[in-house]
């Protein structure tokens, strides 16, 4: 599994950021990850407008979601 990591805050309190992640199958590789990142956090970000990106990363995660 290939994890989309992010971190966003609560616009209205910067302070309170929340980890977030998004699970693709193995075959869209970490290349691909990082190329199509920002447009799925954007999309993300679009259905949530009360937050903002603080960062992002991909990263090889185990099948629980806990990256490895």
């Amino acid at each position: 599994m290939i994890e989309l990591f992010f971190v966003t805050c609560l616009s209205v309190a910067p302070a309170s950021c929340q980890d977030r992640s998004l699970l693709f199958t193995d075959e869209m590789g970490l290349r691909t990850c990082m190329l199509r990142g920002q447009s799925e956090i954007a999309k993300w970000l679009e259905t949530h407008p009360r937050e903002t990106l603080r960062e992002w990363k991909c990263r090889t995660a185990r099948e629980d979601g806990v990256a490895i």
